[in-house]
């Protein structure tokens, strides 16, 4: 089983991930004798019957029924070092995730798991949908979720001290300088050859307007975490939380953000385009449509 050290002051781990396992290649399963277990399940037999829905519902999904339950044979323990072989299905997340929602609904825990399963499996659903966008698409989502997540961190910031516009503007020039090695705004803008009125947001790349949203969103959450007060210490906690996201992507070897290019458009360049593709008219076909030929015509 995947287990993670736990930290002073960590949140407790949901009991539905402390049971989750890992696969040599990376990939995740949940054993279901376990899963049954944890929702109350004195009889693994009495199990069966959720599991055999969930595959139901699973193949009316559309879904390979075998990519989500692969059916094995598994050692358990018996006592005194001694272990047997037992039936056991091993469920990816979505299996899990249906598995729980045909379990019995009396049981408390179940909800809890229904909870669980489906913010982990929207999530999953999201982080596949960005997937498959181009590296466009990626700009202008990223560009909107900072945008967002920035007036957040304004409002936080302001609660714990920062008010007036210089004051914020220092506060996430510590941010910048934290994320970019000792470089503040006016240096990136130097850095990545902008005019006055070109933002140094709307000038990055995916991958660097995700740094900096992740250096948003930690920062907006350990404020409101630890209760920061004082500019001072909110700009050390800005600071902090940028040095951090900078340390991971070393560690992840990911180029530092003042190295990643600079794209050729900005994202005012990408929105502008993406309007006048809506706007226009749909292009007739190349070729006639054929239409079906009326024998009595």
């Amino acid at each position: 089983m995947n287990e993670e050290p736990e930290q002073a002051g960590a949140p407790t781990p949901s009991p539905f991930a402390q049971i989750r396992h890992e696969t040599d290649d990376g990939g995740e399963y949940w054993s279901a004798r376990e899963l049954g277990q944890l929702l109350g399940y004195t009889e693994y037999g009495k199990f069966l019957n959720a599991i055999r829905k969930a595959e139901l519902a699973c193949q009316m999904s559309g879904q390979e029924v075998g990519d989500h339950f692969a059916h094995v044979r598994d050692m358990i323990p018996t006592g005194k070092g001694a272990q047997r072989k037992v039936n056991d299905v091993r469920l990816s997340r979505y299996g899990a995730y249906l598995v729980v929602e045909n379990a019995d609904p009396q049981k408390e825990i179940v909800a809890l798991g229904q909870t669980y399963f489906a913010a982990q499996t929207h999530r999953q659903e999201q982080v596949e949908a960005f997937q498959q966008l181009s590296e466009d698409e990626r700009r202008l989502y990223l560009r909107q979720q900072l945008a967002d997540h920035n007036r957040l961190l304004a409002t936080t910031a302001m609660g714990a001290g920062v008010i007036h516009p210089l004051d914020f503007a220092i506060f996430q020039d510590h941010g910048y300088r934290g994320l970019y090695g000792g470089l503040g705004a006016r240096d990136i803008h130097a850095r990545k050859g902008l005019t006055p009125n070109q933002g140094i947001l709307d000038h990055m790349g995916s991958t660097e307007l995700a740094a900096n949203l992740f250096r948003a969103t930690q920062t907006e959450e350990k404020m409101h975490r630890e209760g920061v007060t004082g500019k001072a210490a909110a700009n050390a906690t800005h600071y902090e939380v940028g040095r951090k996201v900078r340390q991971t992507m070393a560690e992840l070897g990911t180029p530092m953000p003042e190295d990643l290019p600079t794209p050729a458009e900005s994202v005012q360049q990408l929105q502008q385009r993406e309007r006048r593709r809506l706007k226009r008219p749909a292009q007739p076909p190349l070729l006639p449509e054929e239409t079906e030929h009326n024998p009595d015509e």
